[in-house]
C-alpha cells in the first residue's frame, strides 16, 4: 500500500511567498499616504473654523507643520462659504515609484463638510 503526499509543493510555496512579499512592500509604501490624508482632512476641518481666507490658510499651515504634512499647503486649498459656513476643499496626488518606469499614482480629495 503506497501513500502519496498531499500539500503545497516548493514552487507554489515560493510563488505565494513572493506574492505576499510584494503586497507587503506595496502596503508599507501606501500606508503613510493614507495616514497623511487623514491628517490633511483633520487640518482642513480645523482650518474651517477661520473667518477669512488668510486665517483659514494660516490655520491649515500651522496644523500642517504640527502633523508633518508635505503634500499640500494652505495656498492649495479651495475656500468657499456655504450658508455662512466656511468650507475648505482640497485635492492632491501622491506618486509612489514601484520599479523601472512603473509608478502608483494616488489621488486624494476631500472637504471640511
Amino acid at each position: 500500500m503506497e501513500h502519496r503526499q498531499r500539500g503545497a509543493g516548493l514552487a507554489s510555496l515560493i510563488l505565494v511567498g513572493g506574492a505576499v512579499a510584494v503586497l507587503a512592500l506595496l502596503g508599507m509604501q501606501v500606508a503613510p499616504t493614507l495616514i497623511e490624508y487623514q491628517a490633511v482632512a483633520k487640518a482642513a476641518r480645523r482650518a474651517a473654523e477661520g473667518n477669512t481666507v488668510a486665517e483659514v490658510r494660516s490655520l491649515f499651515d500651522k496644523a500642517a507643520a504640527i502633523d508633518d504634512i508635505r503634500s499640500i499647503q494652505g495656498k492649495d486649498l479651495d475656500i468657499s462659504k456655504e450658508n455662512d459656513r466656511v468650507v475648505v476643499e482640497f485635492a492632491y496626488q501622491r506618486e509612489i515609484h514601484l520599479a523601472g518606469p512603473a509608478w502608483l499614482v494616488m489621488r486624494y480629495s476631500g472637504s471640511s463638510r
